[in-house]
C-alpha cells in the first residue's frame, strides 16, 4: 500500500490509506471496492466511521443542505452535532439554503438555527465566496449584520472562527448547477484564510462515464452557473472536481482532503447505489429529472418553459403557441436513441407562463444508457424553433452563459444540422477525457 499521495497542496491521505494504490492504469484505485457491491458507503458515513480524528479538536464549518445524509436518512448536521469527536461551530448553505426550501434565485437570509444552536451562513445570499469574516472571524462577521437577528446572537452561538470547512452536498453530474462553484469558491475562500478543507464524496447520479455537450469557453463565460471549462454533464464525481479544481484552476491551493466512497463504480446511476434519493433542489425531484436535465436545461435560455411550475420539471417543455400533438410527431420521426415524446398539456403554477395552458411534450427515456439528454435537447430546440419561427426566441445572453458558449446558438440560427454540431464538440469532449483521467478515483 502506497503512502499518502501529496499533490501540490492537495492532501489525498483519506483514499491512499483506505483503498490502495492511487493511478489511471490497471489495478485498484483509490475508492474503488472489489467485486460486486451490495450498497455504496458515502465519504460521510467513511468519514464518520474511521476519520473523525481529521477533526478532533478543531471547530468545524459544514457547508451542507438536505442531501447531507446517510443511507439510513440521518443528516450529516445531526451527525455531526451528537458527535463527541466534532465540534460543529458553524454551517452553511448552497443555493436553496441548508433546508432547501428556498426557490432557485431566492435570497436565503442569516438566521441561527435553534436545532443546532449555530450561526447559518448562506453561499447563496450574504455572499457567493465566502468573505473572511465569515471563516475566520465569524463573531465579528455575525455583529456586523444590521438585521434583527443579529442583536439576538446568543452568546454560546458566538464562535471566533472554524479551523477546517466540510462540504456534503449532492450534486446532479451537470455543469449548470451552482453547488459546483460554491464548492470552488469554498475552497478558494479556505485556501486564502489558512482554513483545511474536506470533501465528503457522493454519487455522480447520472453515472460517471458519460460525457456530454460543450467544454465551456473559459475565462469568458465563467459564472456561478458554470465557473470552470469542464462539460456540460462531465462524469465525475464532486470530490473528483475538487481534485481537479485545486491542482488546475485554483491560484492558490487549498489543503484538501477529499473521503472517497466505498463501492461505488462509474457505471452506476443512482437507483444502483442503494442510496436514499432526496431531492437536490426544489426542481430537481427524481432521478428521471436529473437524467434529462443536462439537455433540457438549456429551454431556460429560450422562451419556452423548461416546466418549472409543474411537478414534472425539465421533463415537460412547451408553451401557449406550441402544438403538442404535431411536435411530438415530429420529434418521434427523428428516431432519436432511448427517448419516446409524448404528447402534452400543462399549466406552470409559476415562472414562464404562470396560470397558461402550454402545449408541448414530456420526454420519456426509454434507454438511459442510449439516451444522451444533449443531443436530444438539440434536435428539440431546433424542431420549436423550425416550427416557430416567428414566436421562438432565444435569451441569447443566458443561453450562451449556460451553454458554456455562443457558438451553439450560433450554428442552430445559422441553421446548421445537430450532427453538424454534435461533431464540433468531441474534440473538446476528447481533451477534457484527458485531463479529468488523472482525477478519477473509482
Amino acid at each position: 500500500m502506497r503512502k499518502p499521495v501529496i499533490r501540490s497542496t492537495a492532501v489525498l491521505g483519506v483514499m491512499a490509506l483506505l483503498l490502495g494504490a492511487w493511478g489511471c492504469g490497471g489495478g485498484q484505485r483509490p475508492g474503488a471496492s472489489m467485486g460486486l457491491s451490495l450498497g455504496v458507503k458515502t465519504g460521510a458515513e467513511i468519514f464518520l466511521e474511521r476519520y473523525v480524528g481529521l477533526v478532533r479538536g478543531k471547530r468545524v464549518g459544514l457547508i451542507t443542505n438536505p442531501t447531507g445524509l446517510d443511507s439510513r436518512l440521518r443528516s450529516t448536521a445531526d451527525l455531526f452535532a451528537d458527535h463527541p469527536g466534532v465540534d460543529l461551530a458553524a454551517l452553511y448553505g448552497p443555493e436553496h439554503g441548508v433546508r432547501g426550501n428556498a426557490q432557485a434565485g431566492e435570497y436565503v437570509p442569516f438566521y441561527i438555527d435553534d436545532k443546532y444552536g449555530v450561526p447559518v451562513f448562506s453561499l447563496y445570499g450574504q455572499s457567493l465566496k465566502p468573505p473572511p469574516g465569515m471563516l475566520k472571524d465569524i463573531d465579528e462577521y455575525m455583529r456586523s449584520f444590521d438585521t434583527e437577528v443579529a442583536g439576538k446572537v446568543p452568546e454560546e452561538a458566538m464562535v471566533e472562527g472554524i479551523d477546517v470547512l466540510v462540504f456534503d452536498v449532492q450534486d446532479v453530474g451537470t455543469r449548470v448547477y451552482t453547488y459546483i462553484a460554491t464548492m470552488a469558491y469554498a475552497m478558494q475562500a479556505a485556501a486564502e484564510s489558512g482554513i483545511e478543507v474536506i470533501v465528503l464524496d457522493r454519487p455522480n447520479p447520472i453515472n460517471g462515464v458519460d460525457m456530454e455537450g460543450p467544454v465551456l469557453e473559459y475565462p469568458a463565460f465563467s459564472s456561478f452557473v458554470g465557473l470552470y471549462p469542464v462539460p456540460e454533464r462531465f462524469g465525475m464525481t464532486m470530490g473528483e472536481l475538487a481534485l481537479l479544481f485545486n491542482d488546475t484552476f485554483l491560484e492558490k491551493k487549498a489543503r484538501l482532503t477529499v473521503v472517497a466512497m466505498e463501492g461505488w463504480k462509474r457505471p452506476m446511476w443512482f437507483d444502483e447505489t442503494g442510496l436514499p434519493w432526496v431531492i437536490p433542489s426544489p426542481n430537481m425531484p427524481t432521478l428521471d429529472t436529473a437524467t434529462v436535465y443536462p439537455g433540457q436545461v438549456y429551454f431556460e435560455g429560450t422562451n419556452v418553459s423548461e416546466g418549472r411550475g409543474t411537478t414534472r420539471p425539465f421533463e415537460l417543455f412547451g408553451a401557449p403557441w406550441v402544438d403538442g400533438y404535431e411536435l411530438a410527431r415530429r420529434l418521434n420521426g427523428l428516431g432519436l436513441a432511448g427517448v419516446t415524446f409524448r404528447e402534452a398539456w400543462f399549466t406552470p403554477v409559476f415562472s414562464k407562463f404562470a396560470g397558461q395552458l402550454c402545449g408541448g411534450c414530456q420526454v420519456h427515456v426509454t434507454d438511459r444508457k442510449a439516451f444522451r439528454s444533449f443531443a436530444t435537447a438539440l434536435h428539440a430546440l431546433k424542431t420549436v424553433r423550425d416550427m416557430y419561427p416567428d414566436k421562438f426566441e432565444f435569451h441569447a445572453g443566458y443561453f450562451d452563459k449556460i451553454m458554456g458558449t455562443g457558438k451553439v446558438r450560433l450554428a442552430l440560427e445559422a441553421g446548421e444540422g445537430v450532427e453538424t454540431i454534435l461533431d464540433g464538440l468531441e474534440p473538446g469532449l476528447a481533451a477534457f477525457a484527458e485531463l479529468r483521467r488523472p482525477y478519477l478515483l473509482y
